[in-house]
């Protein structure tokens, strides 16, 4: 299933949230060998998860975690604004209806449905919340995996080549895109819909980031 829960709301949820941080150093420090802190109980933070970011996590049915993805407003601090202007020009992204999405990350051995259900997610956060348009930086081989589940982002501007290329791009979820994402997560619409609610009720206020 997927839950969506701010940071302030990870307590009562303490094995899947250490899951997925442990799954995040994993991914980013092992896997990819990225400059990332990993503290002693193995899991991976960073400055923005101390900003109150909303986080959409695939919990698998033992309470484990398959997936998930990090979300902050653009109208205050984020990742692309404040270390990856160079792929944007210098321009800096700020608008209330574009959120940006970071640590995207997956379990090792997830199944290729968890991916297409955390895009699913969200396009029912955008729907939910009145969001156009999300934010993010990529690397190559997101690009490959975003382009096999049909959620492909218009990019914005790119660094490096091959494997070092690194891309930022807008997220803009269409009938077209939403329709492939929910043949390949496998989940019917209205399972996405009792989720998002579930979490929200029908109609949410979104919290604000602590600046």
């Amino acid at each position: 299933m997927i839950r969506f829960l701010y940071a302030d709301q990870l307590t009562a949820h303490e094995k899947l949230a250490h899951a997925m941080f442990v799954d995040r150093a994993k991914q980013f420090k092992e896997r990819l060998g990225w400059d990332v802190s990993v503290d002693s109980t193995g899991e991976e933070r960073d400055q923005y998860d101390a900003l109150n970011p909303l986080y959409v996590i695939w919990e698998d049915p033992d309470g484990s975690h398959g997936g998930s993805m990090r979300f902050l407003p653009t109208t205050g601090r984020t990742m692309t604004n404040e270390h990856f202007l160079h792929l944007t020009d210098g321009v800096q992204i700020q608008s209330p209806l574009i959120w940006e999405c970071t640590r995207f990350c997956l379990t090792t051995g997830a199944r290729p449905q968890i991916a297409a259900a955390l895009m699913l997610a969200g396009s029912e956060l955008m729907r939910g919340h009145g969001v156009e348009h999300f934010l993010g930086v990529f690397d190559a081989a997101m690009e490959r995996v975003y382009r096999h589940i049909g959620a492909s982002p218009e990019v914005l501007g790119s660094a490096g080549k091959g494997r070092e290329k690194t891309s930022v791009g807008l997220w803009a979820y269409t009938p077209e895109a939403k329709a492939k994402l929910l043949a390949k997560a496998e989940i019917p619409q209205e399972a996405m819909r009792h989720w998002y609610e579930r979490a929200f009720g029908a109609r949410p206020k979104a919290k604000s980031a602590v600046a």
